[in-house]
């Protein structure tokens, strides 16, 4: 699984936090064929679901057994063989392993040859390059059997999907807006599906091993398709959330940017720059290591200089306000604010030409109207 990229190189592009090679890299079989379901007996202990199955004579439960039994272990026949077979001539046999794991699944469900079942359904569908069923199929087991031995690979599968319809979206996707032909893809949204997978990944194991890789690349998406407010939630989640995360730092540097980006102007509200100024000051006491670094010093120093260059223009806005009211006491505490706190930005020597000009003015100009 590919990790986030250096500082320099998300600098350059802004959101190449995570690279897929393609279709490829998310094919090989690896550890394909192997049985799942080990033993009968593994079975026999296994928990079954509702009162139905506990009413059930234990001549049933055998029965039951013997035919998912007899459903598994044609499905991982048919699996192994297409994964001998070269990749462009395996799809039709996996959709048949696929569709034997999933009657063994329905001939016992709830028990422990359902879970191996509907995990080899999954991989089935994934070899075949249907990744849309996978996925469903990786969501089921993970929603049926929650406590699952399979969690890590299936997560690590729906990563890769999630990953790969990303990838394909931004480098240009399908012809038509709506897929009728690729079973590899979505028939629409498909970046948006693929960050629901990215989501999906945290909700169902928000300790697992790649919780955090989900939470950033699901940011970094978000980002690129300049929805800040999202991105913002995904990457704050990971800084308060995953502090172990080698994606700490890089979620620290694009939530300043992205904090950035959601600043609407002088006329609204300053919160976003307090929380931005608040967070650079954090990367600065917690990363003291990247700060040698002279690109990044100055990526750090620039973030700061456009919020203080924020705040004076947001004095600067109020004081010319409070001018037009004729209130210039108020106005020439903006000047005298801006001239204290930022002095070193284009708005100061406009603040001090304009106290000059207003010094004898009277603090408040009475109403031309009063009684």
């Amino acid at each position: 699984m590919h990790r986030c990229v250096s500082l320099a190189t998300w600098m350059a592009s802004a959101i190449a936090v995570f690279v897929v090679a393609g279709c490829a890299s998310i094919r090989d079989p690896g550890g394909a064929g192997t049985t799942w379901f080990r033993s009968a007996g593994d079975a026999t202990r296994a928990t079954f679901r509702g009162d139905k199955e506990l009413q059930l004579s234990q001549a049933e439960r055998d029965r039951r057994l013997e035919t998912a039994r007899v459903h598994y272990q044609e499905g991982d026949k048919r699996f192994r063989e297409a994964s001998r077979m070269r990749r462009d001539k395996a799809e039709p046999e996996f959709l048949k392993a696929a569709k034997a794991f999933g009657k063994a699944k329905a001939a016992h469900p709830g028990s422990g040859i359902a879970q191996d079942a509907q995990f080899m359904e999954a991989e089935s569908y994934f070899f075949a390059d249907h990744l849309t069923k996978a996925e469903k199929a990786y969501g089921t087991l993970q929603k049926e059997f929650p406590n699952s031995r399979h969690n890590d690979r299936a997560a690590a599968r729906m990563f890769a999907v999630a990953q790969y319809w990303i990838e394909t979206e931004r480098a240009g996707g399908g012809v038509l807006p709506v897929n009728f032909t690729d079973e590899k893809r979505p028939w629409f949204d498909v970046d948006g599906h693929g960050i629901r997978v990215l989501d999906q990944i945290r909700y169902d194991d928000p300790t697992g091993r790649l919780a955090d890789d989900a939470t950033m690349a699901a940011a970094v998406e978000h980002f690129r398709q300049g929805r800040y407010s999202d991105a913002d939630e995904f990457l704050t989640d990971l800084r308060e959330t995953f502090t172990d995360s080698e994606h700490l730092f890089n979620a620290h540097l694009l939530g300043i940017r992205c904090k950035m980006e959601l600043y609407a102007g002088p006329q609204y509200s300053q919160l976003v720059l307090e929380e931005t100024a608040k967070l650079i000051e954090q990367t600065r006491n917690r990363f003291p290591d990247k700060l040698r670094d002279p690109e990044i010093r100055e990526t750090i120093a620039r973030a700061s200089a456009e919020v203080d260059y924020r705040r004076a223009e947001r004095l600067a806005v109020r004081a010319r306000y409070r001018e037009k009211q004729s209130a210039y006491g108020a106005a020439r505490i903006y000047y005298e604010d801006l001239l204290a706190r930022y002095d070193k930005t284009p708005f100061a020597d406009t603040a001090r030409d304009r106290l000059a000009e207003i010094e004898d003015y009277p603090a408040q100009t009475p109403s031309r109207l009063a009684w």
